[in-house]
């Protein structure tokens, strides 16, 4: 028997252009661990409003981003991926997508059928979350095949330290007034209902901190990013906050996005380009991103060993 280990991130649309967008979107926004409305109120207005709308837009974001050889997101994972094989020579690594393609469920399937013994599921996500891992579990399960989850890494001190380690380098090379710790957003109705997601990225902040002690604490902010649809959301958004560190006289501003371990949409049009603009026509100077790992050697590193020793991490059996 061989040992598996199976990594997931979110997922990309097949192409940039509008229909595959729109095919991806409705997928990601039926999952009902992301958008919780009963289905018989959020499906008329997904497929009657939001996707006619949505997709077109987003398909235009795609394009200005798309690599000759796909979906960053896609390129980036499967780089890190193989990456991760290469520290894993006597393993059989994969990636899997929790919307669009390579599936879930069908890789596992394949992975057993090569003699993958419980393979190991780990999330591309540091902190978990309902709308995030859920879906995942949920595939996971359906695929029939018993697997360990790992359910998070971002409390891991050599995770905390490679993430240190790329803030830092980026800090010293400019005068920064701030530096921005921006997570991806998620609904406040499932913090209230005991996600655990906003402790987690909190106590990821505090944990990177620790190995920076020359870095002004002072300087430090947290933010939130990519909201969707009119329910509230954890706050301060990114974009209001960009604007408000630039009426406060900081205009020189570093953003890292700790959720984001490849580049995305999120990453590469949200922040480099909108988020950007945004900064600058309100009189900010310099707006800089810190490099999300991709496939940092280091990085796939630390994912192996993760893998190897999952006794030493929050895991779910599930048989």
């Amino acid at each position: 028997m061989r040992p598996g280990l199976l990594l997931v991130n979110l997922g990309s649309p097949a192409t940039p252009e509008t229909v595959a967008v729109k095919s991806y979107l409705r997928e990601f926004l039926s999952d009902r661990s992301v958008v919780e409305m009963p289905p018989a109120l959020w499906q008329p207005l997904l497929r009657g409003i939001i996707l006619p709308m949505r997709a077109w837009r987003s398909a235009t974001f795609y394009k200005d981003c798309w690599l000759p050889n796909g979906s960053p997101l896609i390129v980036h994972s499967q780089a890190l991926c193989e990456r991760v094989q290469a520290v894993l020579p006597d393993w059989d690594v994969r990636l899997a997508m929790t919307y669009g393609q390579p599936d879930i469920g069908e890789t596992l399937r394949a992975m057993a059928a090569a003699g993958c013994q419980r393979p190991i599921v780990l999330p591309l996500f540091p902190q978990y979350t309902q709308s995030t891992h859920q879906g995942i579990i949920n595939q996971a399960d359906a695929s029939g095949v018993p697997y360990t989850l790992i359910k998070h890494f971002y409390d891991q001190p050599t995770y905390q330290k490679l993430l240190a380690a790329r803030i830092w380098a980026s800090y010293q090379q400019h005068a920064f007034d701030a530096v921005v710790f921006s997570y991806h957003s998620i609904p406040t109705a499932m913090v209230r209902h005991g996600d655990p997601y906003q402790n987690e990225c909190e106590a990821t902040t505090a944990g990177v901190l620790n190995y920076l002690p020359d870095l002004p604490v002072e300087k430090v902010v947290t933010a939130y990013q990519s909201k969707f649809g009119p329910l509230p959301w954890l706050k301060p958004y990114l974009r209001n906050k960009l604007t408000e560190l630039v009426e406060l006289g900081k205009r020189n501003v570093l953003v890292v996005t700790p959720s984001f371990v490849c580049d995305c949409l999120e990453t590469l049009e949200e922040n480099n380009v909108q988020n950007y603009q945004t900064f600058r026509a309100s009189g900010g100077d310099r707006f800089e991103l810190v490099p999300c790992f991709n496939a940092d050697p280091q990085f796939a590193q630390f994912l192996a060993q993760l893998t190897a020793h999952p006794r030493e991490v929050p895991v779910n059996e599930v048989k």
